[in-house]
């Protein structure tokens, strides 16, 4: 499979091979479940965590977990640029490395700042 089209057959190979996966996954599935699923009045009802549901399904989230979900985020992906610099850039001198000390001073100050204002407090 050299040539021009070799890298082609191998990309045409994998895709058989999650076409044959995903149908034979479905179809044991449709094998194994059950023929006749339970048809109750409380198979659509709204369940979580074992608790009865009160209430409708609308509840207003505080913008909080917003908050959360923004920080995490934030430094989830600027902990993704950490780990290539690590491996590549450290070899490259002190100037990559001052340059990624700023970058992670300019993320503590702001987990400084957000620690500060009590962002991070969940009450």
């Amino acid at each position: 499979m050299d040539g021009y089209l070799g890298s082609y057959a191998t990309l045409g190979l994998l895709v058989a091979v999650a076409v044959v996966f995903f149908v034979v996954a479905f179809g044991a599935n449709r094998l194994l479940r059950p023929a006749n699923p339970a048809n109750g009045a409380g198979k659509f009802d709204t369940y979580e965590c074992g608790l009865d549901p009160v209430g409708g399904g609308w509840a207003q989230v505080h913008i909080r977990y917003y908050l959360y979900a923004y920080l995490y985020l934030l430094f989830a992906v600027e902990a993704v640029f950490l780990f290539p610099w690590a491996v590549v850039y450290l070899r490259q001198g002190l100037t990559t490395v001052l340059e990624m000390a700023i970058f992670v001073a300019v993320l503590a100050l702001g987990l400084l700042y957000a620690w500060r204002k009590r962002v991070l407090v969940w009450e």
